[in-house]
């Protein structure tokens, strides 16, 4: 089994990088290019880059954005945000990128998934699901889809993808915690590897997401203060959690 990973994600809006909480309320964090290499330097294992905009306002994702984030970083990284065909994805491999998310465009036409699968592979096509109550959401969390996480995941899944990127809504930017809950239930509905995301406040959160997932993503916990990955890497190991 794979050591788990620390993934700090960078939601970004009008080219600089955004966080709010439970999808509200989005303050400015920096330059997703200068904070995405500093969380390099700082021992990420990835990074997830997420335009929050892109399909409210109709756009396609971060080609150029990619592009300089690439000639910075050494390490693998996943992009999502508007992408909405498997020219979107492969617009953003070729710029760079290691993997794609799709969110709501695959949940308007799942066979999305099937067919980044097939032409990208797997490994390199991530599902992000977005649950408020165990029920996902679309949009940026602003309509109702009316299936159920646990379902979603199991059917993208079966359509191919290679990873499931998991965010509480309700947890999303409070800094109290993961949704342990609804984390179990989705890892434990599929075999690939899950990402828990929203609520990191405290080492002991991660550490309880990782006896559930196969990652963590990190947002607001670092954004104030990068160099808190390292510690929180120190702290981990402290309470017996291997990482890689």
């Amino acid at each position: 089994m794979p050591l788990p990973r620390l993934i700090p994600c960078l939601d970004v809006a009008g080219g600089r990088v955004v966080k709010g909480v439970r999808f509200q309320g989005l303050r400015e964090m920096g330059d997703p290019v200068e904070l995405g290499a500093r969380y390099s330097d700082e021992g990420a294992d990835e990074l997830v880059f997420l335009d929050v905009r892109a399909t409210l306002d109709g756009r396609r994702t971060l080609v150029e954005l990619v592009e300089r984030v690439s000639e910075r970083l050494a390490i693998p990284f996943t992009v999502g945000g508007g992408v909405r065909s498997v020219e979107d994805g492969l617009a953003l491999l070729e710029a760079g990128a290691d993997k794609v998310a799709v969110n709501s465009a695959a949940l308007a036409r799942p066979e999305l998934v099937t067919e980044l699968a097939r032409e990208v592979g797997s490994q390199a096509t991530v599902v992000a699901i977005d649950a408020e109550g165990g029920a996902v959401r679309s949009r940026a969390g602003t309509a109702e889809t009316g299936r159920s996480a646990v379902e979603w995941a199991r059917e993208a899944e079966e359509r191919g993808a290679g990873e499931i990127l998991l965010t509480s809504i309700d947890a999303d930017g409070t800094r109290a915690g993961y949704d342990l809950g609804l984390t179990a239930k989705v890892a434990n509905a599929v075999d690939v590897p899950v990402i828990a995301s929203g609520g990191a406040g405290e080492a002991s959160h991660v550490a309880e997401a990782l006896e559930v997932a196969q990652a963590a993503l990190l947002a607001s916990i670092l954004h104030e203060d990068p160099a808190r990955l390292r510690t929180l890497r120190d702290e981990l190991r402290e309470r017996g959690v291997e990482l890689r």
